[in-house]
């Protein structure tokens, strides 16, 4: 298992990537999005990468309306997850992430998985071509439901699910049916908490979410693979605490 953080975007992605190697972490999630990181120096990341012996995972921007269903804005939004994939694929990356898109017209939102899945499929088969696998990450109704996700997955060859840890808690369906029904196609987790009402990303242990229970339902379907701690906090000492907090709790929880 390895551990990581998410670079905020509102600050140097350099000093970011640097400030989380400089706390050990293992892995950076990169996320390509503004106002601070949309626009990546590949070498001078790489070499930061190198001096700190952390790797990357690929994080998109979760506000691209890739599935709307004018095709001018898809072929827009596809252009640049593909700037996107060429980036991450430089830094040795493997896996993509990609937020459900809720963007559409009203009228059509009865559609809204549908258009999801048509627009997945370039999507996946772009990234595979810089050697990517795009990973699918749960969120609010109607991406909150095993059945549903289920269907995407098999309607998308090549597709993985992200499982976020803090979504499931407010979603219909928690992270132990999602481990039960989906457990295989498991390849990325984000870590954080919350009190059930909304995404607060808080530090673990903070909100209502029962990490051991969690860290059973990941060790029974053999998850060892990359956890974010996706923790927020605009105090970067007190974030830095919190992180090292939320890091202690879910190495404890493993090693037991």
């Amino acid at each position: 298992m390895k551990l990581g953080v998410m670079n905020n975007p509102k600050r140097s992605v350099y000093d970011e990537v640097a400030a989380i190697g400089e706390a050990g972490f293992d892995f950076v999630d990169l996320t390509i999005e503004g106002p601070a990181a949309w626009d990546i120096d590949t070498q001078r990341m790489q070499s930061i990468l190198d001096h700190y012996h952390i790797s990357v995972t690929g994080h998109t921007d979760p506000c691209l309306p890739y599935a709307y269903p004018l095709p001018g804005i898809r072929d827009a939004c596809l252009s640049e997850l593909a700037r996107c994939a060429r980036i991450f694929a430089a830094l040795g990356a493997r896996i993509m992430n990609i937020h459900p898109c809720y963007f559409c017209p009203p009228a059509m939102k009865t559609g809204l998985v549908d258009w999801n899945i048509e627009a997945l499929q370039p999507i996946v088969e772009m990234a595979n071509d810089h050697g990517l696998t795009v990973v699918f990450e749960n969120f609010r109704a109607p991406f909150d439901r095993a059945s549903t996700l289920q269907t995407i997955l098999q309607s998308v060859p090549g597709l993985k699910l992200h499982l976020d840890i803090g979504h499931a808690n407010i979603g219909r369906q928690n992270y132990d049916i999602i481990c039960k029904e989906l457990g295989s196609d498991i390849v990325h987790v984000h870590f954080s908490d919350n009190r059930s009402s909304n995404d607060h990303h808080m530090p673990l242990g903070v909100g209502n979410i029962n990490w051991e229970s969690v860290m059973r339902s990941l060790k029974a379907i053999g998850y060892d693979e990359t956890i974010t701690l996706e923790v927020f906090c605009d105090d970067p000492i007190m974030l830095w605490k919190y992180l090292d907090l939320s890091r202690r709790l879910v190495l404890d929880l493993w090693n037991e």
